[in-house]
C-alpha cells in the first residue's frame, strides 16, 4: 500500500510543527513508519492523500458513534454555519444541548460547556477544589485526563506511549497535590485517604481506563470509589470523554449505576467537532462563575456549530436507543472473530471488551490494571499494527488505546477485519506461542 503523498506531507509538516502532527498520539512513535495523512471519510472507512481506503477503529479517538459523515451531523454543521461560525454571545442551542445531556446521563443536573476534554477535566478538578477548600486530587496510574499540569503525573495514552508518563514543565508544587493509585484496587485509594486527611478534593478516573486499552472497573470498584469519597467528604469525578454515550446512552454511571459528584466530557458533545463539557449536581456546580467564586471561561464555549452537530448526533441516540443493541453485537462479533484467528495460530492474547470499546493485549493472564497493561509485547503490536494497515486497517497506533467500533462498522465490515488479520498472521512464519485467551 503505497504511503507517498502521506511521507511527502510529512517531511513537509516536520518542518513546521512540532514533529509533524499535532497531537503526539498522531506521530506513529510507538509503530514506526509514516503517519497516514486523511483527506476525507465516510462511514467506517478513511480515505489518505494516496487515495487507500482504510477501516477505522479509532473514529476520532471515541465520538464517531454512528461513523464519519453522518449526514444528519454534516446538514447540521452546514446549517449552523451559514449563520456565522461563532459569535461569543449565548445561543438557544446551548441550552437545547444542556438539556439533552442532563436528560441522558443519571445524576446530571448541571452542565458547562468547554473546548476540548482537557479543558474540562482541569475546570472539573478546579471546581472540585473550590467546593471542597482542599487542594489534593487522587489520579490513577495510566489514566490520561488530558494535557493538564495535574493530569500528566503517571499519565496513559500519548504520555505512555511516548515513554514520558511525567511530563518536564510541571512544577513541583503541582505535583505535591497530585496522589496517585492503582486502577481497580481501592486499598491503594484507602491508603491515600488515610495519609491525607482532610486534605483530598476528589477522585478522578475514566471509569472504563480507555487509555491504557480499554481496562473495564472491576465488581464493586466504582461503588468503593463513591463509599470513600463520601466517608472522606471527596467529590467523585468520571471522565466521560471515551465512555459518555458509547457504552451506555447515560455513559458510565448507566452501565454501572453509580452517580459521581462531577463528570467530564469531550467531542462527542460535538459530533468529534472541538468541544467538552463538565457538570454535575445544581449544589456542586453552584461555586462555578457566574454563580460562585470559581472561575472558568471560555470565548468559543458552546460553539453554535459544534453545538448543532452535538445535537444532530445525541438526539440520533436518544430517539434510537437499539443502536446501542446494535453496537454491543457488532464488537462482541469483532472480538470473538479476532481471537478466533488468534487462536488459530498459537497467540497468547487477551481481550478486554465494554459496549463498543475493546482492548487486545499480546500477553496471557487478566488485564486489569496498569501493571498488567505494561505486560502487552508492545514490538509484537507494532509488526500487527502495520501488517493490518497494509490489508487497509486502520488501528490506533499504540497498544496503549482502546479501539472502537461504530454503527457503520457492518458484519461485513468486520468480517474483512478478521480475513485482514489471518492474512497478515499466515505470512509470518513464526508466530508468537501459547494460546489466545479472552473474558
Amino acid at each position: 500500500m503505497s504511503c507517498k503523498q502521506s511521507q511527502v506531507l510529512f517531511d513537509r509538516a516536520k518542518k513546521c510543527i512540532p514533529g509533524g502532527v499535532n497531537s503526539p498520539a498522531r506521530a506513529f512513535k510507538a509503530v514506526g513508519g509514516t503517519p497516514r495523512f486523511i483527506s476525507r471519510a465516510e462511514g467506517a472507512f478513511l480515505y489518505d492523500e494516496d487515495d487507500n481506503r482504510l477501516v477505522d477503529y479509532i473514529g476520532s479517538w471515541g465520538p464517531m458513534i454512528l461513523g464519519h459523515a453522518y449526514p444528519m451531523v454534516i446538514k447540521a454543521v452546514q446549517d449552523a454555519a451559514g449563520y456565522s461560525t461563532s459569535f461569543g454571545a449565548p445561543t438557544k442551542a446551548e441550552i437545547l444541548m444542556a438539556e439533552c445531556v442532563c436528560r441522558m446521563v443519571p445524576g446530571l443536573e448541571k452542565i458547562r460547556m468547554t473546548n476540548s476534554g482537557t479543558e474540562a477535566c482541569m475546570s472539573a478538578i478546579r471546581v472540585a477544589r473550590g467546593y471542597t477548600d482542599r487542594d489534593k486530587i487522587i489520579k490513577f496510574e495510566g489514566c490520561y485526563h488530558g494535557h493538564g499540569d495535574s493530569f500528566l503525573i503517571k499519565a496513559g495514552s500519548g504520555a505512555l506511549t511516548l515513554g514520558h508518563p511525567s511530563s518536564p514543565g510541571v512544577t513541583k508544587g503541582t505535583a505535591k497535590d497530585t496522589l496517585t493509585a492503582d486502577f481497580n484496587d481501592l486499598d491503594s485509594v484507602k491508603k491515600l485517604f488515610i495519609e491525607n486527611p482532610d486534605e483530598i478534593a476528589g477522585v478522578i478516573l475514566e471509569p472504563v481506563a480507555g487509555n491504557m486499552g480499554c481496562v473495564p472497573p472491576r465488581d464493586g470498584f466504582l461503588e468503593g470509589l463513591r463509599s470513600l469519597c463520601d466517608q472522606y467528604g471527596a467529590l467523585l469525578i468520571f471522565d466521560e470523554v471515551m465512555t459518555g454515550f458509547r457504552i451506555a446512552p447515560g455513559g458510565a454511571a448507566e452501565r454501572y449505576g453509580v452517580k459521581p459528584d462531577l463528570f467530564t466530557f469531550g467531542k462527542v458533545i460535538g459530533a468529534g467537532m472541538p468541544v467538552g463539557a463538565f457538570g454535575g449536581s445544581s449544589e456542586v456546580m453552584s461555586v462555578v462563575a457566574p454563580d460562585g467564586p470559581v472561575y472558568q471561561a471560555g470565548t468559543l464555549s458552546g460553539n453554535p456549530v459544534a453545538m448543532h452537530a452535538g445535537l444532530a448526533l445525541l438526539t440520533e441516540l436518544e430517539q434510537y436507543p437499539e443502536i446501542y443493541d446494535d453496537l454491543e453485537n457488532r464488537s462482541d462479533q469483532l472480538g470473538r472473530e479476532l481471537m478466533q484467528v488468534f487462536d488459530e495460530y498459537g497467540l497468547t492474547v487477551t481481550y478486554n471488551r465494554v459496549g463498543s470499546m475493546l482492548g487486545f493485549f499480546f500477553c496471557d493472564g487478566l488485564v486489569e490494571s496498569f501493571a498488567d497493561v505494561s505486560r502487552t509485547d508492545t514490538a509484537f503490536f507494532a509488526e500487527f499494527f502495520h501488517g493490518m494497515l497494509e490489508e487497509g486497517i486502520y488501528l490506533p497506533p499504540s497498544a496503549y488505546e482502546a479501539w472502537f467500533v461504530s454503527h457503520a462498522h457492518t458484519g461485513d465490515v468486520i468480517r474483512e477485519t478478521a480475513r485482514a488479520a489471518r492474512s497478515v498472521l499466515k505470512k509470518w512464519s513464526s508466530p508468537s506461542q501459547g494460546t489466545a485467551s479472552a473474558r
